[in-house]
C-alpha cells in the first residue's frame, strides 16, 4: 500500500488492531456472505475503486486496506491519496485487486470505517481552521464509539486536532460529579494530590469563578471552564493568568462549542478547546466502492 499517513510533514501511525477488524467482519458475516458465495466463484478476481463523492479530509486509508488483506492475504492495494489530504469530489483514492468474494464481503466494513474516520477528520479540520492564528488547540473528548476510540482519536489527529486524555487511567479529570462526591473543589484536588507526577496531568472542571478561585489555590495543571459564555471565559482566563507565577496553569473551554462560536472562545485566550461533537455526532463522509470483474 503506497499511502504513508503524511500531513504537513508529519507521519501518523494508524492504529490497526487486527483482532478488532476480525471481530467487525465476524459480526457482519457470522456464517459467511451467503449472497456472494451463491453468485461468485471462489477463484474469480475483481478490482474495486474507492471514490470520493464529496469534499473531505481523508482518514483511515490504511485501515480500509487492512480489512481486505484479512480476507485475502494476496490483495493488491494501491492508494493514490494519504491520510490528511483534502480531497475533491470525483477522485479515486485507492484501488484494490483481490478475490471478488473478499471485496464483496469486506466492502461494507471497510467503507463504514473509512467514512466515519474521514468524517471526523473533515470536521476537525473545519474547527482547526476556525481558530487559526489564535494559539488555541482543538481537542477531542472520551465521547467516542466503544471499540473505535483508537480510530476516532487517530482521525482527530489527522484533521489537525489533538487528543485529550486517552482513557480514565491516563490523566486526572475531576468533573462536577466528582466534586459533589468529594464535598467541594478543595477536597477533590487534595484527594488527587498524590497522583501528581504519576498521571499525565491533573485537571478540574469549574462552572463559576468561586470554584475557579478555589482551584487556583491548589494549582492543578489544567482548569476546564465548563459551559461558560465567551465573555465569562475571557474573564476567567485573565484570573488564571494573573494568578500564574512560576507554574503555568493551562485553561480549557468545553460545553456548547460549535463552529459558529468556537472563534470567540479561542479569542478569549484559552489554551485548549474540547469538542465532543467531533466524535459523537459528526456525520460520515460520502464515499463509494465500485467493484468490477478483473
Amino acid at each position: 500500500m503506497t499511502s504513508n499517513g503524511r500531513r504537513d510533514g508529519l507521519t501518523f501511525a494508524p492504529p490497526i488492531d487486527t483482532a478488532e477488524l476480525q471481530r467487525f467482519l465476524a459480526e457482519d458475516m457470522p456464517e459467511g456472505d451467503i449472497t456472494t458465495e451463491a453468485i461468485v466463484g471462489p477463484q474469480q478476481r475483481a478490482q474495486g475503486e474507492l471514490l470520493a463523492k464529496a469534499p473531505l479530509v481523508l482518514a483511515g486509508i490504511e485501515t480500509f486496506g487492512a480489512v481486505f488483506r484479512l480476507l485475502d492475504s494476496g490483495a493488491e492495494i494501491d492508494a493514490d491519496a494519504a491520510d490528511g489530504e483534502e480531497i475533491a469530489p470525483g477522485r479515486v483514492l485507492v484501488r484494490v485487486r483481490a478475490l471478488a468474494r473478499s471485496l464483496l464481503a469486506g466492502e461494507r466494513t471497510a467503507l463504514n470505517l473509512v467514512q466515519r474516520m474521514s468524517g471526523i477528520a473533515t470536521m476537525t479540520r473545519r474547527f482547526v481552521h476556525a481558530v487559526e492564528g489564535t494559539g488555541a488547540s482543538i481537542l477531542d473528548t472520551r465521547k467516542t464509539m466503544p471499540g473505535l476510540r483508537a480510530l476516532d482519536k487517530y482521525a482527530v489527529r489527522v484533521g489537525g486536532g489533538r487528543n485529550h486524555r486517552l482513557n480514565l487511567s491516563h490523566a486526572v479529570l475531576i468533573k462536577e460529579n466528582h466534586i459533589r462526591m468529594a464535598g467541594g473543589v478543595d477536597a477533590a484536588l487534595m484527594a488527587v494530590a498524590p497522583l501528581r507526577g504519576h498521571a499525565a496531568w491533573i485537571e478540574i472542571e469549574v462552572t463559576n469563578q468561586k470554584e475557579l478561585r478555589s482551584a487556583l489555590e491548589l494549582a492543578p495543571n489544567v482548569i476546564l471552564l465548563d459551559n461558560m459564555t465567551p465573555e465569562l471565559t475571557a474573564e476567567s482566563v485573565r484570573l488564571v493568568r494573573q494568578h500564574n507565577s512560576g507554574r503555568a496553569i493551562l485553561t480549557e473551554a468545553s460545553g456548547g462549542i460549535t463552529l459558529a462560536n468556537v472563534r470567540q472562545y479561542a479569542e478569549a485566550g484559552v489554551d485548549w478547546i474540547s469538542v465532543g461533537a467531533l466524535t459523537h455526532s459528526t456525520p460520515s463522509v460520502d464515499l463509494s466502492f465500485e467493484i468490477e470483474p478483473e
